[in-house]
């Protein structure tokens, strides 16, 4: 088939390289978000599905919206079969859906119908689920609600961040995309209905979702911080300053300290939950650089009783 796919982050990157090396499909072009601003200089910078689109002499498209009359006039001359999509970020209108004869097909990282919506992965941890997922589907005007060509399965674990788990989903979810290719294209594949139940959402994760509720279970604490890592990053605030928390382990066996309370000693800082402490084993100061929770603790020289805010 010929094929023109969506995409924007890194971690959509992978499956565009399983489908450039695949010898039964041809990637005639890329649709990706517009450059934006990144760094200290806030200069321009493409997306990395477009750099690596341009690194292999793909034709790339950067429309504003997808409903702009020139990337759809463009995206009829070029008359692709399919339209693989991974992490696009932008609501494609019915116009555009309607233009490639099998439509779009989306790779989306959850075990659908659980988790339709931006933030599938990062609502998997917080929710403390023990697998997920990736499904293939048609993309309908519904929120994820197409019917599906096929599901993988993955184990959470235990330690995962949001960013580890959908290191290994984007990798595993090349291939089923890629194998959803080849059954639309040789006609083994039908796409099912989404079951009516079970259906749960997944919006962005917001700065504000990220906050660390120290009276919340320790349970629920460690899971907001590996949830939000690396984005939007779980935070607290200590001595009106905001702490960004990278990453905790859970002190099953230390109950002495009141929700927020923290203690350090000579190599380990600990803070109090509504459950037992945790342990801050990395943590980021307001405009710093990432530090050992420990080092962190020596340098600002933790007063007894002292606490995160509320």
């Amino acid at each position: 088939m010929r094929l023109v796919f969506a995409g924007t982050p890194e971690v959509a990157v992978p499956a565009l390289d399983a489908l450039l090396a695949s010898d039964r499909h041809e990637v005639v072009a890329v649709v990706t978000r517009p450059d934006a601003p990144a760094g200290r200089g806030r200069r321009l910078v493409a997306s990395p599905v477009a750099q690596r689109a341009e690194e292999a002499g793909i034709e790339v498209l950067k429309p504003v919206k997808p409903r702009d009359e020139d990337f759809l006039a463009r995206l009829r001359e070029i008359a692709p079969d399919c339209c693989p999509v991974v992490a696009y970020g932008a609501l494609l209108p019915k116009v555009a859906l309607d233009i490639p004869a099998r439509g779009w097909v989306n790779l989306h990282f959850s075990l659908l119908p659980a988790w339709r919506g931006a933030a599938p992965v990062q609502h998997a941890v917080l929710a403390g689920d023990e697998m997920t997922g990736a499904s293939t589907f048609l993309i309908e005007q519904g929120l994820d609600s197409g019917p599906v060509y096929g599901v993988l399965t993955e184990q959470v674990r235990p330690t995962d961040t949001s960013g580890d788990l959908l290191t290994r989903l984007a990798f595993a979810g090349a291939g089923l995309l890629a194998a959803t290719m080849d059954g639309i294209e040789d006609g083994t594949l039908r796409p099912v209905p989404q079951p009516a139940e079970g259906v749960s959402l997944a919006p962005k994760i917001e700065v504000e979702d990220a906050r660390i509720d120290w009276a919340a279970p320790a349970l629920r604490v460690d899971r907001v911080v590996r949830g939000c890592a690396p984005a939007p990053g779980a935070w607290t605030v200590f001595r009106g300053e905001r702490l960004k928390v990278q990453s905790v382990r859970l002190v099953t066996d230390r109950t002495d300290l009141a929700p927020g309370e923290i203690a350090a000693t000579k190599n380990a800082v600990f803070a109090g939950t509504g459950s037992h402490a945790v342990e801050l084993l990395w943590v980021q100061p307001q405009g710093k650089k990432p530090m050992a929770g420990a080092d962190w603790a020596r340098g600002v020289r933790i007063a007894a009783g002292e606490r995160f805010e509320a």
